[in-house]
């Protein structure tokens, strides 16, 4: 991977007189190696920053010191040569000495010594530079009374935790790559930190970042970062070093993307750089970026990112606007079906539960309940008609109802739902209309829209009712408005006609001249058909024939009224008809007048003719209820009657007999004389 990249202290971090030249340096026979502090030489820069290069300060040391720390004298010349700076680096030190005479220093240079402890620095109130570089150090106690100090360099060392930095406010610089750091921590507090260096920690994840407000560069190489958190809220963080981690995707740098001011980022040797659109990815995740795994960034490829990016930006705000609108689809459809459930409570529809247990295998072991009724459905009623397709298109859309377009299949929920039928349609989206399925939608609503629907959906083939209450044989005949279908669905739920044993055999004869395929998926057969014919075909004739003119023209819908009216008037009939009269004009009329008589009763034919007001259709059902009784009263009068006289009547018939046949012959003639004249 290459040396750790070193962080060099800014000259403002130096104390004043250490920014310059340092002086002439003794040189040491064996040059000292290039270290991995942020503080060591780099091989390619001549900053006056960098620590001396000589063999180090002349520097006594006594071990004859009560306190057991060995205590560090420098001559007055070396005092006076160079009184702010100390450079203690490969003495052996176990401890840090006490610096006698030396409170004036400001840069003080330990690395590569075998201290354990941070000690005997209180009392160096200027220090502003601190170098303790591959060292034993495990705690950063020591420290928190050096208030001046603006660069702080404790690299390869074996700190486990960030602490004893709260006095340290003016820090400019610090440096702890290299320990056993497994989070970060207790560093809000450092406004004027500019540089941070935590590589080769055991760090997982970045985050408390807040507050290091100067913050321009943070080296978190060599760790195990697979997240990172508040990079964002660094509003100087020009600089980003995430080299060799566990990064596997964007999704874990998603607050990069909201730096403004991040230009330079690497991501090599983590697992995400491995895949063929990474450098297109991070360059849409920092737009601004100007290096990338410190190889320059070209306008071409920013150009290419800026493209994908917006891109990446409209499917955002289309998937966004998608799932807000399938939230507001559920929400509608969730309130139809409260609305409908209230209907329902009114209308006091039969439970669903009983009408299931009616039809379960339990009830007719040898049928099923979709074999027991004629059924084939689909086994759920939200497969058939809430899966959404990809051509889904929103016609209307409220808190209370719904209605959309999916390709060939028109769905209403809800009864304001039923305005988009009155909507302008083109001819081409009109005509691709080949299913039109309501729910929660009462079917006397949907009545009056039939006769329209075929004009409107010349394709229209097939119905689907599901949740519409639909109760009644007479509304099942309302259907024969559309003219033309193919196929008819009328789910179980919600519609407990399909609970009677003949709905099914009423709708094939009724809508004969339909031609229907299939009913609830199953298909129409020609026995079915003769079936139908046979249980209500004679009931029909019998009612075409019979029913009075009058009757027949309120039962009758206008188009039937007219043509009865022009055939039977046309050809001179009288206001009363003869039943043969009325059979041979039921010929004239075709087999579809015995089908029309089976129709959906209108609110109007109701308080037409003899039947105008409840209170006349009250009065003649009681007269005729009163009729009935006496005429069952007589009847059993008349019982009674010749059930006391029968004994009487029979011995008297018997006498006759017996006398009428004692002279044969006679008797044989006058039988017959009597077939003779009949004959005749």
């Amino acid at each position: 991977m290459g040396p750790e990249r070193p962080l060099l202290p800014p000259a403002a971090a130096l104390p004043s007189g250490l920014t310059g030249d340092l002086g002439p340096q003794p040189h040491r026979v064996k040059p000292r190696r290039a270290t991995n502090s942020a503080g060591a030489i780099n091989s390619h820069s001549t900053s006056p920053l960098t620590l001396p290069t000589g063999p180090g300060d002349a520097i006594s040391l006594s071990e004859n010191s009560p306190s057991s720390f060995p205590i560090a004298f420098r001559s007055r010349d070396d005092c006076a040569l160079s009184p702010e700076r100390l450079d203690l680096d490969r003495r052996g030190l176990e401890e840090c000495p006490l610096l006698e005479g030396m409170g004036r220093l400001r840069l003080l240079n330990f690395q590569h010594n075998l201290i354990t402890h941070i000690h005997n620095l209180s009392h160096l109130r200027h220090l502003a530079f601190l170098d303790l570089y591959d060292n034993h150090i495990s705690q950063m106690s020591g420290i928190s009374a050096l208030a001046s100090l603006r660069v702080l360099m404790l690299g390869k060392n074996r700190i486990q935790r960030i602490c004893s930095l709260d006095n340290l406010t003016k820090l400019d610089v610090l440096d702890l790559h290299g320990n056993q750091i497994s989070q970060i921590g207790n560093l809000s507090h450092l406004s004027e930190l500019r540089v941070l260096n935590l590589a080769g920690n055991c760090i997982s994840r970045v985050d408390n970042l807040q507050g290091l407000d100067s913050l321009t560069e943070i080296n978190l190489r060599r760790n195990c970062i697979s997240t990172v958190t508040e990079v964002d809220q660094l509003p100087c963080l020009q600089r980003l070093f995430l080299s060799c981690n566990s990064i596997t995707s964007f999704d874990e740098l998603a607050c990069l993307g909201e730096s403004c001011s991040l230009s330079e980022l690497t991501l090599d040797g983590n697992p995400v750089a491995l895949e063929t659109w990474y450098k297109q990815a991070a360059l849409r995740c920092v737009l601004q970026l100007r290096q990338l795994d410190m190889k320059r960034v070209t306008e071409e490829e920013r150009r290419m990112a800026c493209v994908t990016a917006r891109k990446e930006d409209e499917k955002k705000r289309e998937s966004h606007k998608q799932a807000m609108h399938k939230e507001k689809r559920r929400l509608a459809i969730r309130n139809a079906a409260l609305q409908w459930e209230g209907v329902r409570a009114c209308l006091e529809l039969p439970a669903q539960n009983g009408a299931k247990e009616e039809i379960s295998p339990e009830a007719s072991p040898a049928h099923s309940p979709a074999q027991t009724n004629g059924l084939a459905l689909e086994p759920s009623p939200d497969e058939l008609l809430e899966a959404g397709g990809v051509n889904l298109q929103s016609l209307s859309l409220s808190d209370s109802h719904l209605a959309e377009l999916d390709g060939e299949t028109l769905r209403l929920f809800g009864l304001g739902a039923l305005e988009a039928l009155e909507r302008g349609w083109g001819v081409q989206t009109a005509g691709a209309v080949t299913v039109i399925a309501f729910r929660y939608i009462h079917f006397d609503a949907i009545v009056p829209t039939l006769p329209r629907i075929r004009v409107k959906f010349p394709n229209l083939s097939h119905l689907i009712f599901l949740e519409t209450n639909v109760s009644r044989l007479p509304q099942l005949a309302a259907l024969a408005q559309v003219r033309r279908l193919d196929q008819l669905t009328i789910h179980p739920e919600g519609n407990p006609v399909v609970s009677l044993s003949l709905w099914r055999s009423f709708l094939i004869y009724r809508l004969h001249h339909f031609n229907l395929h299939k009913i609830n998926n199953l298909e129409v057969t020609m026995n079915d058909m003769i079936s139908a014919e046979r249980l209500f075909g004679t009931l029909g004739h019998i009612a075409a024939t019979e029913t009075p003119r009058c009757r027949l023209l309120v039962l009758l819908e206008e188009s039937r009224k007219r043509q009865l009216q022009f055939l039977l008037e046309g050809r001179g009939r009288r206001a009363g008809l003869s039943p043969e009269e009325l059979r041979d004009n039921g010929k004239l009329l075709g087999e579809g007048l015995s089908r029309a008589l089976f129709n959906y009763p209108s609110r109007d034919c109701c308080n037409e003719g003899a039947m105008e007001s409840s209170s006349e259709c009250g009065a003649v059902m009681e007269q005729y209820i009163q009729a009935q009784v006496q005429t069952t009263s007589d009847t059993n009068l008349k019982r009674e009657s010749l059930h006391k006289l029968w004994p009487s009547m029979f011995m008297e018939m018997v006498r006759d007999c017996v006398l009428e046949m004692r002279d044969r012959p006679a008797f044989r003639q006058a039988c017959l004389n009597r077939l003779s004249t009949q004959g005749k």
